[in-house]
């Protein structure tokens, strides 16, 4: 394993992917459910509600385990945690805000 800016950078860069591919099935998964012919003029709302349920669900078990069960990493004491499931302030509110402003995006394309 690399160390220094190379750890850095390998961690950026997997961290990121990962978000891309839970982003892209939490979207794959919502249009499933929810999606309609006509979205995202329609059916936007409960397309957008199905990614939030998909993508902060899958973040908080994601954490919880790496942080809990396998200890691989942790938070550092600057990161807010919500008490009740110790999972990052910053991870939540990504999957709540950078999906929904995709969505008004899409919905005004």
């Amino acid at each position: 394993m690399a160390s220094g800016y190379g750890l850095i950078a390998y961690s950026w860069l997997h961290c990121t992917a990962g978000d891309v591919v839970i982003a892209s099935v939490s979207l794959i998964a919502a249009l499933a459910i929810a999606g309609q012919p006509g979205w995202p003029n329609e059916s936007c709302v409960r397309v957008g509600a199905v990614i939030l349920v998909v993508g902060i669900g899958y973040t908080v078990f994601s954490e919880y385990t790496n942080t809990v069960v396998r200890q691989s990493w942790s938070y550092t004491e600057f990161m807010p945690t919500l008490p009740w499931i110790g999972t990052g302030l910053a991870p939540l509110a990504q999957w709540i805000v950078v999906p929904m402003l995709a969505l008004v995006a899409a919905n005004r394309g």
